[in-house]
C-alpha cells in the first residue's frame, strides 16, 4: 500500500509530486501518467514508484486527480470499479477546475472523501498556493494529514467550495499574469538600455519582494503603492502611464475572464 497516489503527472501533477516527495518518504508514493515514460522519468528524479491508474486507484490511500476536467469523467470511469472494491478508505484529491466535489462523487457512482485543490505552478518551488476545500466525509484527521504533506508545496488555505473557481482566477491563473507583467518591465527596461538578463532579474525580485511587503506588512497594496510615489516624483510618473493603459482594469478583466471560464467548465 502507499499513501499518496497521482493519476496525471503534467506541470501541475508533476509540481505537486515534487512537493509530496519533499516532505514525505518517497517511496511511500506511486504515480501514473498517459504517458508511461514521463511518469517513470520523475520516479527516477524523486524516487517514487510508477505504475498504471489502476495501481494507483488499488493501493494509494490519497489519491490526486490530476487530469484536465475533459479527460476526468473516461478516467474515472475507468477505476470506479476498482475503487468501489476496496476495504479500507480511500481519499480522492480532485484540481480539476470547474467539477465540483459532488460531481466526482457522481461520476465514481460513491460517494467517497473528497478534497478539491487549487494550486498553482511555484509549488514546485515551495512558493506557491493552494487553496482546498473538503466534503463532509472527509475525517479531521486526514485533513490534517493532507495538510501535512503539503507544507512543502507553499500556502495551504482552506475556504468554501463557492469560493473555489474565484480563488483559482487569481491564484491558479495569477502566475500567468504576473509573468506577462515581469516581461513587459523587462522589456521597458532593455528599451532604457539595461541589458536583458539584468532587466529580467531586477523585474523578477522587484515582483517578489513587493509581494512579500503585502504579507508582511499588513498595509493595503494601494497604501504600500502610495508610500513608493514621491510628490512630483518618477514613480508618479510611471503610475500615471499605468492609468493611462488601463492596467488595472485590464487585470481586473483578466480575472474575471479566468473566473468565468472556470465557472463554464
Amino acid at each position: 500500500m502507499y499513501k499518496f497516489g497521482f493519476i496525471g503527472t503534467g506541470n501541475m501533477g508533476g509540481s505537486l509530486v515534487k512537493a509530496i516527495c519533499k516532505n514525505c518518504d518517497p517511496s511511500t508514493v506511486i504515480i501514473a501518467n498517459k504517458e508511461e515514460e514521463k511518469a517513470e522519468q520523475l520516479s527516477r528524479k524523486y524516487g517514487c514508484v510508477h505504475g498504471q491508474n489502476e495501481d494507483v486507484a488499488k493501493n494509494a490511500e490519497y489519491i490526486f486527480l490530476g487530469v484536465k476536467p475533459q479527460v476526468m469523467p473516461e478516467m474515472l470511469d475507468s477505476i470506479k470499479n476498482i475503487l468501489s472494491s476496496r476495504k479500507d478508505r480511500v481519499v480522492l484529491i480532485t484540481m480539476a477546475a470547474g467539477i465540483t466535489m459532488e460531481r466526482i462523487c457522481q461520476m465514481v457512482e460513491k460517494k467517497y472523501p473528497v478534497i478539491r485543490i487549487m494550486p498553482n505552478t511555484p509549488v514546485a518551488i515551495g512558493m506557491g498556493t493552494v487553496v482546498y476545500c473538503v466534503n463532509d466525509m472527509v475525517k479531521e484527521i486526514e485533513k490534517q494529514q493532507f495538510v501535512s504533506a503539503m507544507e512543502k508545496a507553499g500556502i495551504i488555505k482552506e475556504i468554501d467550495e463557492k469560493l473555489i473557481d474565484a480563488a483559482s482566477a487569481v491564484s491558479g491563473c495569477g502566475p500567468a499574469f504576473v509573468y506577462m507583467f515581469a516581461e513587459a518591465m523587462a522589456d521597458g527596461a532593455v528599451k532604457c538600455g539595461l541589458p536583458r538578463d539584468l532587466a529580467t532579474s531586477l523585474a523578477a525580485n522587484t515582483i517578489m519582494g513587493a509581494g512579500a511587503m503585502i504579507n508582511s506588512q499588513g498595509k493595503s497594496p494601494a497604501q504600500l503603492k502610495d508610500e513608493v510615489c514621491s510628490p512630483g516624483g518618477t514613480t508618479i510618473e510611471g503610475v500615471h502611464a499605468l492609468e493611462k493603459g488601463g492596467m488595472r482594469s485590464a487585470v481586473i478583466d483578466a480575472v474575471e475572464s479566468a473566473y468565468l471560464k472556470n465557472k463554464k467548465l
